[in-house]
């Protein structure tokens, strides 16, 4: 083409920098596409040649770790009280969401979840002397998933708490969570009021025991099948439940009608898990612990096993880096609130559920569940560019877990720090908002990308790890 020709002819523009070009274009008419492309983070030089280095081991590493996470055959085989059935579990031990903090770190959601758990547990009659109790180093606190436990948002788990017992079957390690208590003022979310811990009680007192007598006469539930089928009915897992709660529903309502005497009781359970959505949320979560917990530990692997928050930190966990957190702080997800609550309202991210991201599934699987994105004025298309931006940074898709608008094509699965640096993309998570003060509850529901900085932190301690 000569040059005569090229400005003659109508500009068509393709734009790799910052938006607002893109957007001055536009306004003068000119046609012009916005590539998505972003610089790799800056990290030393030393890392980069080391990992460059050690690059066959790490991708042999992450397909070992990719085929353990597709081979995971997670299934629900029981239902026990936290004390009887969590590695380490003790009377004075409470359990949290995310990585390790301290009481005087502690936001507002899991302060008030601590309280309400005190005072559940009966170490405490008012929030004043749980307050007291919870700040004078009597308590001990603990991640869950130190304990091979994950829990949503505050994710306070206490020694009577009852909680599902998983089991992964083809590797046979066990995950734990407790019971999801429904929305807005719940214990999870910050609240411990006399109505919050009424419900606890209930559940406790005829739920548990309902639930059990029918999940140990059905003996296993597949999980990973109702996953499966949840996500070609519209859910992701995550924030959206309502076919897998729906599955599970079927499948345990005929037992506990053959195993609850009285017709009130089973009507009262049975009433309970019809009417909360996010009932599987506390499935799908220790789902896919106990299928991620089977992939740890494998050296040279830069896969992560771990995304979670405690609502003042953001954490993550790496295969091939044992037990060490790498974290950042929190930060405020993009959110839809509840009438009455704004964006100062709002905690920063809180809670285990990100598990379900690190499997493939929540914002990874977002676009099977496109209508979460309404939460934040978004689209279907924006939902389907999610999913296809997780692509970037996996090691691979899933064999098991389908998004049908993508033509069936399996989600991205186990996310792999290295790519995260690469290509300058973090993972996207769907979440719940809880009120930045203790006691209030639950304010909105939204989505956010988690922060960078606990991924440099994780490729510096992993390249220390390498040979």
């Amino acid at each position: 083409m000569s040059l005569n020709d090229l400005f003659n002819k109508e500009l068509k523009v393709i734009n790799t920098g910052l938006i607002s070009f893109k957007e001055n274009l536009e306004k003068t008419g000119t046609q012009v596409i916005q590539v998505d492309w972003r610089p790799p983070v800056g990290i030393n030089e030393k890392i980069t040649k080391k990992i460059k280095n050690n690059l066959s081991e790490i991708e042999k590493a992450n397909q070992k770790a990719l085929k353990i996470i597709l081979n995971g055959k997670p299934v629900l085989i029981g239902l026990e009280k936290a004390i009887d059935v969590i590695p380490g579990m003790k009377k004075n031990l409470i359990l949290h969401a995310g990585p390790p903090v301290t009481w005087d770190r502690m936001c507002g959601p899991t302060r008030g979840a601590i309280i309400g758990a005190l005072i559940y547990e009966g170490l405490a009659e008012n929030t004043r002397e749980a307050e007291q109790i919870a700040s004078s180093g009597e308590i001990e606190y603990a991640p869950c998933h130190e304990h091979s436990t994950v829990g949503p948002m505050a994710g306070i788990v206490s020694t009577s708490m009852p909680v599902f017992v998983l089991k992964n079957e083809e590797y046979g390690n066990y995950a734990y969570c407790t019971m999801n208590e429904g929305l807005g003022k719940v214990l999870r979310y910050g609240a411990f009021s006399e109505e919050v811990i009424k419900k606890l009680k209930w559940m406790d007192t005829v739920l548990y025991p309902a639930l059990k007598k029918a999940i140990e006469k059905i003996e296993r539930i597949d999980l990973k099948n109702i996953i499966a089928q949840a996500l070609h009915m519209g859910d992701e897992v995550h924030n959206r439940n309502r076919a897998a709660t729906s599955l599970f529903y079927r499948i345990i309502a005929p037992e506990v009608i053959k195993t609850v005497k009285d017709p009130d009781t089973a009507s009262d359970v049975l009433n309970f898990i019809n009417g909360n959505d996010h009932f599987f949320l506390n499935l799908s979560m220790p789902a896919a612990k106990v299928t991620l917990d089977a992939a740890r530990n494998i050296k040279n692997s830069s896969v992560c096993v771990v995304l979670s928050r405690n609502g003042t930190d953001f954490g993550i966990q790496l295969s091939g880096t044992g037990d060490l957190w790498f974290t950042g702080p929190a930060p405020l997800p993009d959110a839809l609130f509840f009438p009455g609550f704004i964006k100062e309202d709002a905690n920063p991210d809180i809670g285990d559920s990100s598990i379900t991201e690190t499997a493939g599934l929540g914002g990874f699987a977002i676009a099977s569940a496109p209508a979460i994105v309404q939460f934040v004025g978004g689209t279907a298309n924006d939902a389907v560019n999610y999913t296809l931006a997780m692509y970037e940074i996996t090691v691979g898709e899933n064999n098991v877990y389908q998004i049908p608008y993508l033509n069936f094509r399996g989600t991205p699965t186990a996310i792999d720090v290295i790519k995260v640096i690469e290509k300058n993309v973090t993972p996207f998570i769907d979440t719940g908002v809880a009120h930045k003060d203790p006691g209030v509850g639950q304010v909105g529901a939204g989505v956010l990308s988690a922060p960078m900085e606990p991924f440099i932190k994780a490729i510096e301690g992993f390249a220390d790890r390498l040979n």
